[in-house]
């Protein structure tokens, strides 16, 4: 979508397990105020053929690459969003000359234990059939249930995720199977090339999948980046505060401050110097 007032180059928006090109919904008209935003599906999402998992994060990344390529664009920002946010880290280290900068929201470095043997329990679930087993473990994946409450439209949010979870189509499960298991089998980033842009990693303070811990971690694998903790969010982080999500992005592609905004527990400049 075309934005009347571009002030940095194109936003690439590459979303999560249950995204498709067409459900950023207020974010992306908010991000419009500044930026020309293409969103994807990449193969496997949305209504794409299933993709076998043995295909792996680096042909999500070539894929993408193409389709920018095809679009004639030299230099985009890349906006990534939980799953998404791998397959857009993969692809600055791969076209390093492509990215301006990059946002990664709810990420990590690897799947730890805990969290790999939740979503092996979902995919086993989805698989029997077993409905509402499946929506109980995957919902308590995406949202910290001790702390709803706390969280912007948490309430909200969590039937919005329900009736989501609970009315897959046949598709939508064998995709979520296929891409779940892709992740399972090629978790890892390789963080050996770090990525050279300006990076900025962001996090709910109540994710509990991917925690602000592990979204710091990763951010100090980059060699310029900053870390924020958005106040009163959880995992659904461009659902729940799309407003001042977008109002972050925009500072940090714009380069202005990122300290003191209210709606911030902590802005960090981060260096892989330091300790995590």
């Amino acid at each position: 979508m075309r934005s009347r007032s571009a002030r940095v180059a194109p936003l690439v928006l590459v979303g999560g397990a249950f995204q498709t090109k067409e459900s950023w919904g207020r974010l992306e008209r908010e991000m419009l105020g500044f930026a020309d935003v293409i969103t994807v599906d990449l193969p496997g999402w949305g209504a794409s053929p299933v993709l076998p998992e043995h295909y792996g994060t680096d042909f999500l990344a070539d894929a993408l690459g193409h389709m920018l390529d095809d679009l004639g664009l030299p230099s985009v920002n890349l906006v990534g969003g939980s799953y998404g946010s791998a397959v857009a880290y993969r692809l600055a280290q791969r076209r390093p000359g492509l990215a301006a900068k990059m946002v990664l929201v709810g990420t990590m470095t690897h799947i730890p234990d805990q969290a790999r043997a939740r979503m092996c329990r979902s995919v086993d679930l989805l698989t029997a059939g077993q409905t509402e087993e499946f929506t109980d473990v995957t919902l308590g994946l995406l949202m910290n249930v001790d702390t709803v409450a706390s969280v912007v439209a948490g309430a909200r949010v969590r039937r919005f995720l329900l009736r989501r979870l609970l009315n897959l189509t046949p598709h939508d499960k064998e995709q979520f199977i296929a891409n779940t298991r892709r992740l399972l089998r090629h978790e890892g980033l390789d963080l050996n090339e770090p990525p050279m842009m300006p990076v900025l990693v962001a996090a709910g303070e109540h994710d509990s999948f991917t925690t602000p811990g592990q979204c710091r971690a990763l951010a100090a694998t980059c060699a310029d980046s900053w870390f924020a903790v958005v106040s009163d969010a959880d995992h659904m982080l461009p659902v729940e505060r799309p407003v001042e999500l977008v109002d972050l992005f925009m500072r940090f592609l714009c380069g202005e401050p990122l300290e003191a905004l209210e709606y911030l527990r902590t802005a960090e400049r981060i260096s892989p110097l330091v300790a995590v």
